[in-house]
């Protein structure tokens, strides 16, 4: 084994195209992991919707740590540690909520919504100590907070990129998601699936783009999805809903011909996209109705010209994805080596017709719901791989389809859903993150 822990070389674990087995397994690696890549990275926290007014908040994990983001009094947007500056405690234990100030449940240390500390009991016990009230280590402090488009990131570590920069040409995922709304904006509605996946986080990663997978994977789900279609088609029983969702489940049947046509980009720091496969816009009445507000807003040729532009999904790296077509938003966080926990939201386009956001709530429930018949197939395929790798018999992963193959541009590297180049890209970005040598 080529070495693991703060000692490990990473230039022995990861080739242009192939990686050791241990990133996947070993506990030592994933520490470094959280730490190294998860704790210098920007990291999507929510979106700001999530957060309306001021003193509403949003509590999640990043990097192992608690945090709260929280609306200002200002209207701007904080991350802040979920810790109190007393004992630890943690201090916004609901999911999301809206208060004027946080409370210690503990000792009753009271917090400004901003993380300053506001008072603390028996003042008097503390005259003549270190302890100072205005001294920021008391409080709950802020993480950097930026905002694209109204989608929230934060970074634990004090120096790097701005966001901007980090995200590159993922931006034009986001930008696109911007166009399809007739008001420019979008929120995120309701509360999510949670899901814990069996199986390290970079595996549920490098399925994203994979247009292999699907025609072995899902076999069982196309086939069935197939013949009930066509049954409710020569009966003239089904619904518009029915041929949605088995529509949608029948689509990962498509052929590699079809796959191969289909675009991937790579970006630097780790970031890729992925064309799509699945008819996200018809000619139905609510799609004509957004088609005629969106060209009030850009013009018919404009219009038409976003609407046909259709995107399967994209991830920013290393914790979100989004599938724009259809309008969801999942994160991804590490629990440990073999667990990883996914969350999927829906999201709306502010001022399209309701019927959109029912559509996209239909198709969480078919594709990413942990009772759909679609999201079982690639958790077994997870699984059955995060078994696989304990064995010692065999101790490199292959990511070598296509490799050399893929166009280089400026900012991106481009071939087709049959490549792996979007996986080899991923490990570059996990190997600069892995080898640098100052601490977070």
């Amino acid at each position: 084994m080529p070495g693991v822990g703060d000692g490990l070389r990473i230039d022995r674990l990861i080739e242009a195209d192939r990686v050791h087995r241990t990133v996947y397994t070993d506990d030592m690696i994933f520490r470094r992991e959280i730490k190294h890549i998860f704790g210098r990275s920007w990291l999507f926290v929510g979106h700001e919707s999530q957060v309306p007014e001021p003193g509403s908040y949003f509590t999640t994990r990043l990097a192992g740590q608690p945090m709260v983001m929280v609306r200002q009094r200002d209207g701007s947007i904080k991350v802040l540690h979920n810790r109190c500056g007393h004992r630890g405690a943690l201090v916004v234990n609901a999911r999301m909520g809206k208060a004027h100030k946080f409370n210690c449940i503990y000792h009753g240390w009271t917090f400004d919504t901003d993380g300053c500390l506001l008072h603390v009991p028996l003042e008097s016990g503390y005259e003549g100590t270190r302890f100072d009230i205005c001294d920021p280590q008391f409080g709950m402090p802020a993480a950097a907070t930026e905002t694209y488009k109204g989608f929230v990131f934060a970074r634990l570590a004090g120096d790097g990129p701005g966001l901007v920069d980090f995200l590159g040409g993922a931006r034009e995922v986001i930008d696109h998601l911007l166009e399809l709304s007739p008001t420019g904006r979008i929120e995120v509605r309701g509360n999510s699936f949670r899901s814990i996946y069996p199986c390290n986080w970079k595996i549920y990663l490098e399925n994203l783009h994979d247009g292999v997978h699907p025609k072995f994977v899902h076999t069982s789900s196309v086939v069935a999805s197939t013949e009930v279609r066509s049954g409710l088609k020569s009966s003239a029983s089904g619904t518009e809903d029915d041929d949605f969702v088995l529509g949608v489940i029948a689509a990962n049947g498509q052929s590699f011909g079809d796959m191969d046509k289909l675009q991937v980009n790579a970006y630097p720091n780790g970031h890729s996209s992925m064309r799509g496969f699945r008819e996200a816009v018809t000619r139905s009445g609510p799609f004509e109705t957004l088609r005629k507000e969106l060209a009030e807003r850009h013009g018919a040729e404009k219009s038409d010209e976003i609407l046909a532009r259709n995107w399967h999904n994209m991830c920013v790296y290393p914790n979100l994805s989004m599938h724009p077509g259809f309008l969801q938003l999942r994160t991804l966080t590490p629990l440990s080596t073999d667990r990883t926990m996914v969350e999927v939201w829906c999201m709306r386009l502010v001022g399209a017709p309701d019927e959109i956001y029912r559509r996209a709530v239909m198709y969480a429930n078919t594709v990413h719901a942990p009772s759909s018949v679609i999201k079982p197939d690639d958790l077994e395929a997870y699984q059955r791989v995060q078994a696989g790798l304990q064995t010692d018999s065999a101790q490199w992963v292959s990511n070598h389809r296509r490799a050399g193959r893929e166009e280089i541009g400026e900012g991106v590297k481009t071939d087709s859903a049959l490549s792996e180049h979007f996986i080899r890209n991923q490990y570059q970005a996990w190997a600069h993150y892995m080898s640098e040598t100052n601490d977070a």
